[in-house]
């Protein structure tokens, strides 16, 4: 999984994780800051949400552009600077009034600008680190890790949102909405440690940070560094990128629905709390103990020496010893808070990551492995499923508006946390289908002069998808029974395989 690929790659990955905790633990709360301290309807949060969102995931074709004309690595030096500056201010709490609205509406600004010039450019240099024939058979093992490793980074966002504000309330004796200001802190120290991570190990990847102008003006004749193609095969690829574009629109539209109306299925509809195994589901340190088990398996497995195999195997042993301990401590009782289900993605990606590349690695030596859109189009059969999950989870459940009357009038019914995690984990095999291989089919197909552009062209789709997430806190506020709701985008995703499929050939024509 791991060998046989450039030191770069794991620079890249891990400055990416320190920016990635960040976002993710701002993110896990947000829209529960905007309607606990502003007093925002879950119709007005959700609008604001999306249009973040959207932002966040548009300006790296901005950013794309400009760094196809001064250089990558510069490029994301300064989002970070800019992130950072960000952070800081959406950190300061003050209060309900004016002046705190807009100074919340200028740090999503700067968050959304700084992302837009690290996010996708750092995602660039991955794939130009590919383009040496060396490496070119991994890009896809590739970006599966480099997604790993953003999703390590998710995976401990939710944890750390939740017990530092725990931390500020309790201890601090703060109040609800200034605490959430102390969990958009931990995003500022993220920040430092990823630009630290980036220097530090700069010479695996300072090849691959200048623009394709500098490459040229270097005398490169690596496809990444301005081989030119023809106008007509320049053409076609971008059409065919544009056509995939256009698919995932609809994906990130349905999967961000995890930041809001699952995070309010979470706060509205299902048990405060949980007993026995599945409350181990709800501590973080258990989930990593479990992926700990599962990376030393596959070690054991591989290991060509007779020390790593015993490493790997008092690894096991040792993670299995701290799940037994962990259970024999566990209270009656555990509080599951909202937020707290977001760390189930992450943590499922990280964990199937190695079963994935196990399994196309296993099919590429019998030539039976699916291409990238292939794969995109499977993802979006898979998504369609966990929203189906989550519609015969919500079977005779009231709307949103009525189960606020009941659970006033203490009548509500609230139900298993078992919906909604493994909703999260089928998701979460769609994500690994259409996420990491759009953006290596991206990498590989982009013509090479755009590259920084059409790596935003991916980006600038996902920022509609994410602006669309509007439509579910629409759905959310009327009078649908919640199974209609899922339904929407249960429709919606299998409209989208469906269309895939139909372009099929003319995607996979132009990724030979």
């Amino acid at each position: 999984m791991f060998e046989g690929q450039p030191k770069g790659l794991f620079a890249l990955a891990l400055a990416n994780t320190g920016e990635r905790f960040g976002y993710y633990t701002m993110l896990a709360v947000f829209v529960l800051f905007l309607k606990a301290n502003f007093g925002f309807s879950p119709e007005v949060a959700g609008s604001i949400y999306g249009a973040f969102l959207a932002l966040v995931y548009f300006l790296p074709f901005v950013g794309g552009i400009m760094a196809d004309r001064f250089g990558y690595g510069k490029m994301v030096t300064i989002g970070i600077i800019i992130m950072f500056l960000g952070y800081l201010f959406l950190s300061l709490p003050l209060g309900a009034g004016t002046a705190a609205i807009a100074c919340m509406g200028g740090a999503l600004l700067l968050i959304s600008c700084g992302t837009g010039l690290f996010k996708g450019n750092l995602q660039v240099m991955v794939g130009n680190l590919y383009d040496n024939p060396q490496y070119a058979a991994k890009r896809d093992s590739a970006f599966s890790i480099f997604y790993m490793a953003i999703n390590i980074g998710a995976m401990f966002a939710p944890t750390a949102a939740v017990k530092i504000m725990d931390y500020a309330q309790q201890s601090l004796g703060m109040g609800e909405g200034d605490s959430y200001h102390f969990a958009f802190g931990v995003a500022c120290v993220s920040l430092i440690l990823s630009i630290i991570i980036y220097y530090a190990f700069r010479s695996t990847f300072r090849h691959v940070e200048g623009s394709t102008k500098d490459a040229k003006a270097a005398g490169k004749t690596t496809q990444s560094a301005g081989e030119e193609i023809s106008a007509a095969e320049t053409k076609e690829r971008i059409i065919a990128l544009c056509l995939v574009f256009a698919v995932v629109i609809f994906f990130w539209m349905a999967f961000h629905q995890n930041g809001l109306t699952l995070t309010l299925f979470a706060d509205e509809f299902t048990a405060k709390s949980s007993s026995g195994l599945q409350s181990m589901a709800f501590d973080v340190i258990n989930l990593t103990l479990c992926i700990f088990i599962i990376y030393a398996l596959f070690s054991l497995v591989q290991s060509k020496t007779s020390k790593g195999k015993v490493i790997s195997a008092l690894v096991i042993l040792a993670s299995i010893g701290g799940l037994v301990y962990k259970y024999g401590a566990l209270p009656e009782s555990t509080a599951v808070a909202a937020p707290i289900f977001q760390h189930f993605n992450p943590c499922f990606v990280v964990a199937l990551t190695p079963f994935s590349i196990l399994l196309f690695s296993s099919l590429a030596k019998k030539g039976k492995e699916p291409s990238a859109p292939r794969k995109i189009a499977l993802g979006m059969m898979v998504a369609a499923a966990g929203f189906l999950i989550m519609a015969v989870g919500s079977l005779g459940l009231p709307s949103s508006g009525e189960q606020a009357i009941a659970t006033e009038a203490g009548t509500a019914t609230f139900v298993s946390p078992n919906w909604l995690i493994s909703t999260y984990l089928v998701l979460t095999f769609g994500e690994l289908l259409l996420s990491p291989m759009g953006i290596s089919f991206v990498s590989k197909v982009a013509p090479p002069k755009y590259k920084g552009m059409m790596m935003g062209g991916w980006f600038v789709a996902t920022a509609i998808g994410n602006m669309l997430t509007a439509v579910g806190s629409q759905l959310w506020g009327t009078s649908l029974p919640l199974w209609q709701v899922w339904a929407v985008f249960i429709v919606l995703c299998l409209i989208s395989a469906l269309f895939m499929f139909s372009i099929m050939k003319r995607l996979e024509k132009v990724a030979k």
